[in-house]
């Protein structure tokens, strides 16, 4: 391209002008050598069993932000995959923050660009595998939010415990699209599910906007989301959701087959009769056309 860029420059009339295009050239030609070569550098960098997909499109960076209700000074902000911190750094601006990160060969590209935030605090940067962290109820000592371009291979389980830790104040995190629509969905629609069921008790989740697989670096095969996920002031605790978790996973084991049906297989059949008969629930519903109330009903009674 600066080979082309140059002859054109050598054939025209105007020295000044010459001069000038030449200059031009060059500078667009680099700048566009660099563009190519942090591309190439991030897609090298990028590591298939971290689940890693680098955003750097600046308008979904700063959406993100945007979607950010604005918090408590004593609630923390983290981040699960700061990876080479690009939201990092945007995060930095509402206030300290705690960036979890499992690829050690990104550590020293963290360290040398948030210098001066890692040593005046303002930077937490914790290295390892966040689920090594995250064994008990709560991820950290104090309340926080959580905001998180989060690897698609952990997103769903992320986000579940994200829901039963009591010191989790909410979350704005992008994942695969149609997992996010399924945190998101509402009673009677086709993806609603355990993760919806799960999110409702405990505040709404909000389907903000799409992400296309060009925003990354390199590129999803899947179109992503980002999603809200605000709590009420108490939710159910720890142990509670611990309980309705596994009634769940039974009530929804089959989607398809009926409520009756799929409940049979960790109950005694009379007894979800009984149970659904003083909810008014029709034994032949499907699992999403019950709503969230009725599951912490039906969790009482059997």
């Amino acid at each position: 391209m600066l080979k082309s860029a140059f002859y054109q420059v050598v054939l025209s009339k105007n020295a000044k002008f010459n001069v000038f295009v030449l200059q031009l050239a060059i500078f667009k030609g680099v700048a566009i050598y660099k563009d190519i070569k942090a591309v190439t550098t991030k897609q090298s960098l990028a590591k298939k069993h971290f689940g890693q997909n680098f955003l750097e499109d600046e308008n979904v960076l700063n959406a993100i932000i945007q979607s950010i209700p604005k918090q408590n000074t004593d609630i923390e902000l983290i981040e699960i995959g700061a990876g080479l911190g690009d939201l990092t750094n945007k995060l930095l601006g509402l206030g300290n923050i705690t960036a979890y990160e499992v690829d050690k060969e990104l550590i020293p590209c963290l360290q040398e660009r948030f210098k001066d935030a890692l040593e005046y605090g303002r930077l937490s940067l914790v290295i390892g595998d966040v689920l090594e962290f995250w064994k008990g109820e709560s991820l950290h000592n104090r309340a926080y939010f959580l905001v998180s371009n989060l690897p698609y291979y952990i997103a769903t389980l992320l986000v579940i415990k994200t829901i039963k830790d009591p010191l989790s104040k909410g979350c704005v995190v992008m994942t695969q699209k149609e997992v996010a629509q399924k945190f998101c969905a509402q009673c009677g629609e086709s993806d609603f599910s355990a993760l919806s069921v799960l999110a409702q008790s405990v505040g709404e989740a909000t389907l903000l906007f799409d992400v296309p697989p060009s925003a990354f670096v390199p590129p999803p095969k899947v179109t992503s989301s980002v999603f809200l996920l605000q709590k009420v002031a108490n939710p159910p605790n720890f142990r509670d959701l611990e309980y309705l978790e596994s009634l769940l996973k039974v009530a929804f084991s089959a989607p398809r087959k009926t409520i009756l049906n799929n409940l049979s297989k960790a109950y005694p059949k009379q007894a979800i009769i009984d149970a659904l008969e003083s909810l008014q629930i029709t034994p032949s519903k499907r699992p999403h056309e019950i709503d969230t109330p009725n599951y912490h009903r039906l969790l009482k009674i059997l």
